[in-house]
């Protein structure tokens, strides 16, 4: 049996241990692995799957490896309300409550929005979309009441002819972020993962037919995609890995790569060496003064958030995770990530500090619109166009 990734990552294997966590679609592929990489961290798993056959040669595969007290399969279709609640019945019924619902279940369809069949979309959106609110609707309740619970949709990146499969996955990452916001100061939380490009059987059979209708044949397609694909263990890896730092992701939208990386800074260095690289020393010095300096700001700033109104705070957080990529929270580690290695005088892996500087250029149009005052409005830009130099400042330090 070959060694799980997951056990290289620097996790525990009881990190999980007490919590009961739903895979929907984890009979194969990511939601498998998942499964796998879940029961090593500990959990409980139960396995929500349409296809009998798969659900429950899953279930026995893993029973051999792990306590079989610990995987049960449901037969599951989400797109079903009385299904999704028969769920929700045989999962209390067998662990007592459910602590992380993975809205894994997916299926993908290829064609040009113009041409692609009513019927495929009302599929689509039966599996992609209602699926995870039944989830949602059935699993919450019990979760808020117990104020602990992890909420996880997935998404994926646009793209030309799956419209009708993309088209949904986005709208589970606002599914997220509404439920980040309705949830606050409830003890669940809400985020969402994109697994990436990941080799799975359903993913091979979508590439075979996409790479003609973009103008590529099959080799052209992964070779200029191979160094971002991931193996559907490591995408498996990263959905386990983003549950023990679900309180970091809180209301963010992530890859299975962040979560990997959470989990073991090095992960996947040598795939994607173009992304880090050595600095002098000198440079090397400046660079961990700025990165102190960057971080200050931007914990006096999530300070100033939490003294704002309810409904003001949840808008500034909201528009800094969209605009700078992830959370301030997520940005916070990152840096003192990077402080670490800058003091270390290890390599370093760059950060997208272009989207931190987007948004202190966000910031000072937004000023623009609504401060009146001449005199306080050239003192506000002051302030955000020095926040905006020393991310760019750092940024050109390390490049």
């Amino acid at each position: 049996m070959n060694t799980l990734i997951i056990s290289h990552l620097g996790l525990k294997r009881d990190d999980l241990h007490g919590e009961t966590i739903i895979v929907t679609g984890g009979g194969g592929g990511i939601g498998y692995e998942a499964a796998h990489a879940l029961l090593w961290l500990g959990a409980n798993v139960i396995i929500a799957e349409i296809n009998e056959t798969i659900g429950k040669h899953a279930a026995e595969v893993l029973s051999e490896e792990f306590d079989p007290e610990s995987i049960c399969f449901v037969r599951t279709d989400v797109g079903d309300e009385a299904s999704v609640r028969h769920l929700y019945q045989e999962s209390v019924s067998v662990y007592g409550k459910v602590d992380v619902v993975i809205n894994n279940a997916t299926i993908a369809v290829i064609g040009m929005v113009k041409d692609l069949p009513i019927e495929k979309w009302d599929t689509s959106y039966r599996v992609n979309l209602r699926g995870p609110v039944l989830m949602a609707r059935a699993f919450l309740p019990d979760m808020i009441n117990r104020k602990h619970g992890t909420f996880v949709c997935v998404s994926s990146t646009g793209t030309a002819f799956l419209g009708g499969y993309e088209t949904f996955k986005a709208a589970q990452v606002q599914l997220a972020n509404t439920l980040d916001a309705e949830l606050e100061g409830t003890g669940v939380i809400a985020f969402s993962i994109s697994p990436g490009l990941v080799t799975t059987e359903t993913a091979t059979g979508t590439i075979n037919q996409l790479a003609p209708m973009m103008g590529m044949s099959l080799e052209e397609f992964y070779n200029q995609n191979k160094n971002a694909m991931l193996t559907p263990e490591e995408a498996g890896a990263g959905f386990a890995a983003s549950i023990v730092f679900a309180e970091r992701f809180k209301g963010m939208e992530i890859s299975s790569l962040q979560a990997l990386n959470a989990a073991n800074t090095n992960y996947g260095t040598k795939k994607r060496e173009k992304g880090s690289k050595r600095i002098d020393d000198d440079k090397r010095k400046q660079a961990g003064e700025l990165c102190e300096r960057v971080s200050l700001t931007l914990r006096e700033q999530s300070d100033d958030w939490k003294r704002r109104s309810l409904f003001e705070r949840q808008w500034v957080i909201r528009d800094f995770k969209k605009t700078a990529g992830m959370s301030v929270e997520g940005w916070l580690d990152v840096l003192v990530r990077m402080g670490m290695c800058l003091k270390e005088a290890g390599d370093i892996t760059l950060p997208p500090l272009s989207m931190l500087a987007g948004y202190y250029i966000h910031l000072a149009e937004l000023a623009k619109g609504y401060e009146k005052n001449a005199a306080k409005l050239e003192e506000n830009l002051h302030h955000i166009y020095s926040w905006r130099d020393e991310v760019v400042e750092l940024e050109n330090l390390l490049k």
